[in-house]
C-alpha cells in the first residue's frame, strides 16, 4: 500500500475495529501528535484522540464524561478531513451528533459499538490484511475483555509514578536553602 497514511494512525484504526481498545487508540494517536507538533492534521488527531476517549467513557458508564469529550470532538472533526484519511465524515459525524444529543438530553442508556465507514477501499483491503495477519476480526462487536473496557485502572503505572517522584525530588533539592 502506498504510504499515505502514518503507521500510528494504522494501528488506530486496527485498535478501534478489531480489539475496541479505545484506551490504546488514545495512546497511538496521542504519542503521534505529540511527536509532530507541526503537523497540519493535528486537530483532526486529536478529534480521533477524543472519539475514542469518548467511547472508552461510555462504555465504562461515565456518561457525563463522555458527554463532554464528545462535544470536543464534535469540535474538532470535519467531514473534508477526514475524507482525505479515508473516512466518511459526514456518516461519521451525524452518528456522533445522534450520540451526543442522546447523551445530552438523557435518553443513551449504555454503549453500543459506533463504527466508521472506510471510503478508500486500499485502506479498507490493508486494514483487513493487516488484522488478520494478527489474528483479529476487523469491526469485532462482541467478547471485549474486562481488561480492555477498565484499562486505565489495570495498567502497570510504576514508571510513572517513579518519574513523578524523581521530579519532587528534584525541584525539592533545586530550593533555596536545600541539602
Amino acid at each position: 500500500m502506498e504510504k499515505r497514511y502514518p503507521d500510528a494512525y494504522l494501528h488506530y484504526l486496527m485498535e478501534y475495529h478489531a480489539t475496541r481498545d479505545f484506551f490504546e487508540c488514545h495512546e497511538l494517536l496521542e504519542e503521534y501528535w505529540k511527536e509532530h507538533p507541526g503537523d497540519s492534521r493535528a486537530e483532526l488527531w486529536v478529534g480521533l484522540i477524543q472519539l475514542a476517549v469518548g467511547h472508552y467513557h461510555l462504555r465504562r458508564g461515565n456518561y457525563n464524561g463522555a458527554r463532554k469529550i464528545y462535544a470536543n470532538a464534535l469540535y474538532r472533526l470535519n467531514p473534508p478531513a477526514l475524507r482525505e484519511l479515508g473516512i466518511d465524515g459526514d456518516k461519521l459525524l451525524h452518528a456522533l451528533t445522534l450520540r451526543q444529543e442522546n447523551l445530552v438530553a438523557g435518553e443513551l442508556v449504555g454503549y453500543k459499538e459506533m463504527d466508521f465507514d472506510l471510503i478508500d477501499p486500499l485502506l479498507e483491503a490493508e486494514m483487513q490484511k493487516r488484522c488478520e495477519a494478527a489474528g483479529l476480526q476487523w469491526g469485532k462487536i462482541e467478547g471485549i475483555e474486562a481488561a480492555i473496557i477498565h484499562r486505565h485502572k489495570l495498567r502497570d503505572r510504576s514508571d510513572i509514578v517513579a518519574a513523578r517522584a524523581a521530579a519532587a525530588e528534584l525541584k525539592k533539592k533545586s530550593r533555596p536553602g536545600a541539602v
